[in-house]
């Protein structure tokens, strides 16, 4: 009987020693206060994807449009919006200041549904956070494009919805009115942004048409720091859009106006010259991630990450829309760290606190540092001065309309 008492004990003992491996000391399991944040289980190196919805929770117009996609009328083509509807409960989840709920949430859904769009996404192999962001952003533009161009016949609610009366409405042979067709997916998501370039030449300064090329993210290189001063993050911005020579271009005007003239009789050809290659922010995204490269090269040729600095940071920056010259005002509200090496390491984030129910600002003033299911409050300096990989701000005002911010 004693015998059988000691492999009950033993048994005991290691069912408490996988609870405290799974969920810590059970005097410590407590429920979440307010101001503070659910954790996410690290299922085998997943601190990637963890760090990343917690920066995407801290971005509230990215969850108010995933309310509106899911809260539109279901179309019978899409199968249910599985990573818009997945997606969204997480984050909302990560987002709510509601004390007394779980303290630990699980994001290995989000997993599944991503294997379900051909995402190969192990569980157990060290992932970027970069990566996993486009990840989602172009499977959330491949469900988008999956919805019908137009209305079913059997979606009664949608035909039958009349326009609002500021909208313009057409008319038809019969002078019937013709209802605009709603569309789930009518808006880009708010990390959608513009590019313009354009090319001129330095001889004759021509300038080609303006291209204009999409983004999602801004992924500026680090320049060096000069006498020993730190680099900021206007710095890098400014590295990013600053102009490029490039040189033996062939100018179709200058081959024109040069047309028939010969130089010690032979007729000149197609004329070769320097352009000038001007990178600008032609529009701007509600939420806009900046990605710091810390990848570099040795002189082996093997990738490497640079050493350990991180350019200046500020709460609040001002960024400008060079179509209409406006400067817009964005708020910073997360920021992805990266620890260790280019071959393993750790994601944690700083991200804002969810704001109380009635908020006087729409953004917290405290900031938290979370590392999986690890939630604390952490200082406004102790994110500013971080080693960031991955910053999201919020677009807010124009500048020249707003007061100045309190923090």
């Amino acid at each position: 009987m004693i015998k059988n008492w000691g492999i009950i004990g033993g048994v005991a003992a290691a069912v408490a020693a996988g609870v405290y491996v799974l969920w810590g000391p059970i005097t410590d399991r407590r429920k979440r206060k307010r101001g503070m944040v659910p954790g996410l289980l690290n299922l085998g190196n997943t601190c990637f994807l963890n760090s990343l919805l917690q920066g995407l929770a801290a971005c509230p117009s990215f969850i108010r449009w995933l309310e509106t996609v899911i809260g539109l009328p279901p179309t019978q083509s899409c199968k249910d919006n599985q990573l818009s509807t997945t997606l969204l409960q997480l984050l909302n989840g990560l987002s709510r200041d509601a004390p007394g709920e779980e303290d630990i949430l699980d994001a290995g859904c989000l997993l599944d549904v991503l294997r379900l769009y051909r995402w190969h996404i192990s569980s157990f192999e060290e992932q970027d956070a970069h990566e996993l962001f486009h990840v989602l952003t172009s499977s959330l533009d491949e469900e988008r494009d999956r919805q019908p161009k137009i209305v079913p016949l059997f979606d009664m609610q949608s035909l039958e919805s009349i326009p609002d009366q500021d909208e313009k409405t057409m008319t038809c042979r019969s002078r019937g009115p013709l209802h605009p067709i709603p569309s789930p997916w009518k808006s880009q998501n708010p990390f959608h942004g513009c590019l313009t370039s354009n090319m001129s030449c330095k001889r004759c300064e021509q300038q080609s048409p303006v291209r204009y090329d999409s983004f999602e993210s801004l992924s500026l290189s680090i320049p060096l720091p000069q006498w020993g001063r730190p680099v900021s993050l206007d710095q890098c911005l400014q590295h990013f859009i600053s102009s490029e020579t490039i040189k033996e271009v062939d100018c179709e005007n200058c081959t024109k106006l040069q047309q028939g003239t010969s130089v010690n009789g032979e007729v000149l050809g197609s004329q070769r010259t320097t352009f000038v290659k001007q990178l600008k922010l032609g529009k701007l995204p509600q939420c806009l991630c900046i990605h710091l490269q810390r990848l570099t090269w040795s002189n082996e040729g093997s990738p490497i990450k640079r050493p350990e600095h991180s350019p200046g940071l500020n709460p609040q920056h001002g960024f400008t829309n060079d179509v209409s010259s406006t400067e817009y005002l964005f708020q910073l509200t997360a920021v992805l760290v990266h620890h260790g090496d280019m071959h393993s390491g750790h994601f944690v984030t700083y991200r804002r606190s969810p704001c109380s129910a009635r908020p006087s600002s729409p953004f917290s003033s405290q900031w938290l540092w979370v590392s999986d299911d690890s939630v604390r409050k952490a200082s406004l300096q102790e994110m500013l001065s971080s080693n960031a990989y991955m910053l999201f701000y919020e677009r807010i005002r124009r500048l020249d309309l707003a007061p100045r911010s309190e923090e």
